[in-house]
């Protein structure tokens, strides 16, 4: 295999092995109507079948990505495999709505492919045989994996479930800068016009708001300008990191630990002065744009990006990405601000650790053979940093000691949005661990450019614990389900109206008895008795 993997082509095709069980194509049959593996399967090498074979595989897609068969690394994989896919691309914003529907009326793929299972999918669709267990199909036909495994068997121990089994791969970019994804941007052009500095703390930042409200900062003489937008409890555009400024950071789980202790920050009296807050100071007054919390990514981005300069103040993880590369310029970043009481902190995310729900094969699955080898290929981790990240020739070139570099990015283009269009990205298959960046493949620049921005405005400022990725026993993630995802929504639901609306004087005890109703109290008993359960184990 090794002979294999040091071309070019075939390190550009092993970077995708979107799998599923065979639906379909040419090849030797035996009298069962099934391929015959004897004499179209290669147990080594490429390619995989001799004779082509469709595969049928379900996956999300993000929304500036093409057809993931129009998408430039799929089209050479198939080449050079002899084996074919038939994509259903669902949408990223309908993919886990669509993907339970498939899931429930056994219209199954032969595979789900940087699927985003849940531990509850894994558990449940894995003991009632919807998705099959993996850990033999690894040691027989898996050698990157198996090698993987053998180097970093954490990475196994992390994806193996309570009874024993493998049900699902793992996604990873060890590059720990998912410790905190609010990245508060604000523009400094306009601060600069007004003569406002930097803030620091949060009432010069609500005073920087109003100038951008009121002083037409952007000289066109209308009333255009948006001095804060965000994207309601969402990934890495979210207003949980302010909260930090009441001495109390939120998440999108509202779950963070501190001294060992689980806490729900959603019905904590530093939760309620924040809201009240924003509600009073920001919402009441016009400096939040009201589409915040309904929009979505596409209509977000767009703000940055507007014929006029319009944006004063937004969260991402990255600048460019919103407000495009020219116009990056006129930003920076704001640390931690500090709040009524001098409070300063941000969170830590929860989890970290590989995604254990990245690739399943379901018990339609004819060839599951074919479907682990032709997966394996993104665990070499050559071919992992081309699923993540783009092709050679397209993203990367070699350079004189054989390590992926980046080439340069095409005009006018950010490296978020060239990500999407050339790669499954982050969410694929494939594992690439600390070690391998810098010697297998460059950090992007953009992700350099993010490890010292967290290092210089939040790792100074972040929580010391989180809740870290637990695998649970079956019955607790069967209570953990029945209880956190309506939970979470009510909470979430509330959290927009308290800010919207305001009220929360009033209604507090009520949201409150609420969430108790709703089994708060026993779902933070599960969570400390797993952290507890975690805590020990990393004792022994």
């Amino acid at each position: 295999m090794r002979s294999i993997i040091k071309g070019a082509g075939l390190l550009m095709l092993a970077g995708v092995f979107a799998l599923s069980g065979c639906s379909g194509g040419g090849g030797s049959k035996n009298q069962a109507g099934n391929l015959d593996v004897t004499a179209s399967f290669n147990k080594e090498g490429l390619p995989i079948v001799n004779e082509a074979v469709t595969l049928k595989m379900v996956s999300p897609k993000a929304a500036l990505a093409p057809e993931y068969a129009q998408m430039e690394i799929f089209k050479r994989l198939e080449e050079q495999t002899n084996v074919k896919i038939d994509w259903e691309n669902i949408p990223d914003t309908d993919y886990t709505e669509k993907k339970n529907l498939l899931l429930a009326s056994g219209n199954l793929p032969d595979a789900f492919y940087g699927a985003g299972f849940t531990d509850y999918e894994l558990i449940n669709y894995g003991k009632d045989g919807t998705i099959i267990p993996l850990e033999d199909l690894i040691e027989q036909y898996a050698p990157n994996l198996k090698a993987l495994f053998e180097r970093r068997p954490d990475i196994k121990s992390s994806i193996t479930a309570p009874d024993g089994h493998i049900y699902g791969l793992p996604t990873w970019e060890e590059n720990n800068l998912g410790t905190n994804p609010f990245f508060h941007v604000i523009n400094k052009q306009w601060l600069d016009k007004l003569g406002l500095k930097v803030p620091e703390t949060l009432d010069e930042y609500t005073e920087a708001l109003v100038a951008f409200k009121t002083q037409d900062p952007n000289g066109n003489g209308k009333p255009d300008e948006i001095p804060l937008s965000f994207m309601h409890m969402q990934w890495c555009m979210d207003i949980a990191g302010i909260f930090g400024a009441f001495g109390l950071p939120d998440n999108l789980e509202h779950r963070i630990v501190r001294d060992g202790k689980v806490i729900f920050t959603a019905t904590q009296p530093e939760y309620k002065e924040a809201l009240k807050y924003f509600h009073e100071k920001w919402y009441k007054q016009g400096l939040i744009d009201p589409e915040s919390f309904t929009q979505d990514a596409a209509q977000y981005l767009a703000k940055g990006k507007s014929t006029d300069e319009t944006l004063g103040s937004y969260i991402w993880w990255e600048i460019e990405e919103v407000v495009g590369p020219e116009r990056s310029q006129d930003y920076v970043l704001l640390s931690p601000l500090k709040g009524p009481n001098g409070d300063q902190s941000i969170g830590r995310s929860n989890g970290g650790g590989p995604g254990r729900g990245a690739f399943m094969i379901t018990k339609e699955n004819r060839y599951p053979e074919i479907t682990m080898r032709w997966i394996d290929q993104q665990y070499e981790p050559y071919m992992a940093a081309q699923i993540h990240w783009g092709p050679l020739d397209v993203v990367f070139k070699k350079d004189e000691n054989g390590k992926l570099v980046n080439l340069p990015l095409p005009e006018g283009t950010s490296a978020g949005e060239f990500r999407q269009k050339v790669a499954p990205g982050s969410g694929g298959p494939g594992v690439i661990t600390i070690e391998d960046f810098g010697k297998v493949v460059d950090m992007e620049p953009r992700a350099q450019q993010r490890a010292e921005d967290l290092e210089q405005y939040y790792n100074p400022y972040m929580e010391k614990e989180n809740y870290p990725s637990i695998f649970f026993e079956p019955e607790e993630l069967d209570k953990i389900n029945k209880i956190e995802s309506e939970l979470i929504k009510y909470a979430n639901t509330q959290r927009g109206k308290f800010i919207v609306e305001g009220g929360v004087d009033e209604k507090w005890d009520s949201y409150v008895k609420t969430l108790e109703k709703m089994g708060l109290n026993e779902l933070m008993e599960i969570y400390q008795t797993g952290l507890d359960r975690y805590n020990e184990t990393l004792q022994q």
